[in-house]
């Protein structure tokens, strides 16, 4: 199973105040506020363990049905390098996050070896929807893989396991 996240940094500057009062307690763990109080850049802090919190909540639901986030039950660690993971109940979830002075772009999966099967897809078209849900159909293997996809303003990303 695969999730992502992505972030337009500009545009979440603009829609989304997370300095007001109580944001941070209903979001993060005491754990992550102390990563965002002693972080250089607080800002990109507070989006890069959202992303990876969402990334990991999609492949929850995906696996589950269920759609109810609370991401507050879901804990990043290692976020001081580009890998990471999160944990969530009993299960753990590995996390890639890229950061750019636009975007953070997050992915995760349920085996870290699976972070090097990523394959990005450059458009919609790729995507194929058997029971409402949307796979990319790969024509060498004549087989369905479930894909993840992402957009916030100007962004967008589509993921899907590469087993060609």
């Amino acid at each position: 199973m695969i999730g992502n996240d992505i972030i337009d940094l500009r545009l979440a500057r603009i829609e989304s105040n997370w300095r007001r009062k109580g944001f941070l307690d209903k979001i993060f763990t005491e754990n992550e506020q102390l990563l965002i109080q002693n972080s250089i850049n607080q800002d990109i802090m507070v989006w890069n363990l959202w992303s990876r919190k969402e990334a990991s909540y999609k492949i929850y639901n995906r696996e589950t049905g269920i759609r109810s986030f609370n991401p507050i039950q879901f804990e990043c660690f290692g976020v001081d390098l580009k890998m990471g993971w999160v944990n969530f109940k009993n299960e753990q979830y590995f996390t890639k996050t890229q950061i750019s002075k636009h975007f953070i772009h997050t992915i995760s999966v349920l085996k870290k070896s699976d972070l090097k099967k990523i394959k990005i897809l450059k458009k919609s078209t790729e995507i194929t929807k058997e029971n409402n849900i949307p796979f990319y159909f790969n024509e060498k293997l004549n087989s369905l893989f479930p894909i993840s996809k992402s957009h916030h303003g100007n962004f967008e990303k589509i993921i899907c396991l590469n087993n060609s």
